[in-house]
């Protein structure tokens, strides 16, 4: 669904063993690091699954499965890194803004 938004759809490397998804290592492969900000945006608003304007754990447990629909769920510790890495005001959330900023640092 996502690849007119992708340079490279993301692989099989992507979903190997559990406790190896790298979200920064992602956005790279798969080419966001070199979209534009309203471009992440539109990613953004497809992972926003509820359309609630932030992405919550529950939703980030599924990234990669957005991105391909046989790929795994994120582990429990993926999940939380991804959170801690993007959730720039600590309220358990990632907003757009957030999310625009991590992908194109």
């Amino acid at each position: 669904p996502y690849s007119s938004l992708l340079d490279q759809r993301p692989g099989k490397n992507l979903q190997r063993a559990p406790d190896s998804f790298n979200c920064k290592k992602f956005f790279q492969q798969c080419g966001l690091t070199k979209k534009s900000p309203a471009e992440v945006k539109k990613v953004f608003g497809i992972l926003d699954n509820d359309a609630s304007g932030f992405i919550e754990e529950e939703e980030l447990k599924f990234f990669l499965q957005r991105f391909n629909p046989g790929a795994r769920v994120l582990t429990e510790k993926e999940t939380k890194a991804f959170m801690s890495a993007a959730d720039d005001d600590s309220d358990g959330m990632i907003g757009a803004d957030e999310f625009q900023a991590m992908v194109l640092s």
